[in-house]
């Protein structure tokens, strides 16, 4: 994961503010050809890296109307888009280059393995072209990110 945005810090919650009118935007780019399940592994798995990574992004908990407790969720929101492999790559290869972006990716060899130092060996035995990727997620200044991802359509 690329951390190196100095913004973060700075980071207005915003939470009366439509997701749309916020500075920051979070989307999650995977690739549209993986079958259901691993799109939903990689969302969510790339969900909980950014969230533990910045956990500005996360709202306060709620309680309901019968005292029931809810966790917090991103009060950024979080885009999932849809995009051939090769632009996954593509857009994980630009955003890593944006120091003022967050970016988590998940290269196929993370659903390859359930033993993570598996993984962990994995990509030190790979790199570059080597890797290809199921999902990548990029946290930071709108425009940034609406410049890498704007004209993806949505995951469904």
């Amino acid at each position: 994961m690329t951390i190196s945005a100095d913004w973060i810090g700075t980071l207005d919650r915003r939470t009366d503010l439509p997701t749309r009118r916020l500075p920051a935007k979070w989307v999650i780019v995977i690739d549209h050809d993986l079958p259901r399940g691993l799109q939903a592994n990689a969302a969510a798995c790339l969900a909980a890296s950014v969230g533990n990574a910045v956990p500005a992004i996360l709202g306060s908990a709620g309680t309901d109307a019968s005292g029931h407790t809810h966790a917090g969720l991103p009060w950024t929101g979080c885009t999932v888009l849809a995009a051939p492999a090769d632009v996954v790559r593509r857009i994980r290869n630009e955003a890593a280059e944006e120091a003022e972006l967050v970016v988590a990716d998940m290269a196929a060899i993370a659903q390859r393995t359930n033993v993570y130092d598996e993984y962990l060996a994995g990509l030190a035995r790979a790199g570059g072209e080597d890797l290809s990727y199921y999902a990548v997620s990029l946290l930071g200044p709108r425009q940034a990110v609406e410049r890498l991802t704007g004209k993806l359509p949505l995951l469904r």
